[in-house]
């Protein structure tokens, strides 16, 4: 007989699962930005900035699921690989509430006017050099876990 999975069992997969779907949406945010400015038209930009706020609903949480998730599963662990997956994660919820939330509301709001003036490129430039930093910050969270799970020492 199989026994029930309990919330302790369930957690790893939890955590990695929100962990590699906020990693997913970042990406998938970051890619269609690059690719609608360098090769898209003027309605495929508003459509990718005006879509961006939306994904939020489901990047959000799924950042505070693998976060909450990853700091649980560390309570009883130690040493420098857990303290720098959780140094990082600090870093990519910064960046993301002072910089990629924002920049993302504010960039929907100026595409839906058509607006792409200055500061419309100042921010996306900003947008995608944060974005750029959340993505090596988390794949490096994603390898680190990979390892742990394994147990695996960090090459570094």
């Amino acid at each position: 007989m199989t026994p029930i999975p309990t919330e302790t069992s369930r957690l790893p997969g939890l955590h990695a699962a929100a962990g590699a779907l906020g990693l997913a949406l970042i990406a998938s945010f970051w890619l269609s930005t690059l690719g609608a400015e360098l090769f898209g038209t003027t309605p495929q930009i508003v459509a990718v900035k005006t879509a961006i706020p939306y994904g939020l609903v489901l990047l959000v949480p799924a950042l505070i699921v693998a976060g909450a998730g990853g700091a649980r599963l560390a309570r009883d662990r130690h040493g420098p690989l857990v303290a720098r997956k959780a140094q990082r994660m600090r870093l990519v919820a910064l960046n993301g509430l002072l910089i990629l939330v924002p920049s993302a509301l504010f960039l929907a709001q100026k595409a839906a006017a058509q607006d792409f003036d200055a500061a419309f490129v100042v921010v996306q430039l900003s947008e995608l050099a944060a974005g750029a930093i959340n993505l090596t910050l988390l794949g490096a969270n994603l390898r680190d876990g990979l390892r742990m799970r394994q147990g695996r020492p960090a090459l570094r």
